[in-house]
């Protein structure tokens, strides 16, 4: 068992099933040596965890625990791919937070999926991010994530 694999039974985080895509889209693809996801719901099993916006029908907890499940549907996403070990930096997360029009704290919502990735790869999760507010997002998610990482090699 490798280093990221080895982190994830440690921390007793298993990964998803891929979410399947609403649309035509791949959950991820790998060009050279980065792999970038597709923007990823905060689904379990196929169903939204939560609808709605953050800040109206969605609680800012809430939309965290939404976009660290983003983060983990995204990491089954680059897994579907090529080896989750194969990770050597999580360079990039960009989130869309589907906020009421006076919500301004995207980015501690977005720390759901930043704070998993730091738990799971440490220094190598460390990453730059973008949080954006949106009106509406796909089936009425509260927040949606995707990654963009460097493999080793």
């Amino acid at each position: 068992m490798s280093k990221w694999s080895k982190k994830l039974v440690e921390l007793g985080i298993e990964l998803p099933e891929v979410a399947k895509p609403v649309a035509a889209y791949v959950p991820a693809v790998k060009s050279g040596k980065m792999v970038f996801t597709s923007g990823q719901l905060p689904t379990v099993n196929g169903e939204l965890i939560a609808k709605g916006h953050v800040g109206q029908e969605v609680t800012p907890e809430t939309a965290n625990a939404c976009a660290r499940q983003c983060a983990l549907n995204a990491l089954a996403a680059i897994n579907s791919v090529v080896d989750l070990d194969q990770i050597e930096q999580i360079v990039k997360v960009t989130g869309f937070v589907s906020v009421a029009p006076d919500f301004v704290t995207h980015s501690a919502v977005m720390n759901g999926a930043s704070d998993l990735l730091l738990e799971i790869f440490g220094d190598a999760g460390k990453h730059a991010r973008t949080s954006i507010g949106v009106s509406s997002l796909p089936l009425g998610a509260p927040v949606e994530v995707e990654l963009v990482v460097r493999l080793k090699g």
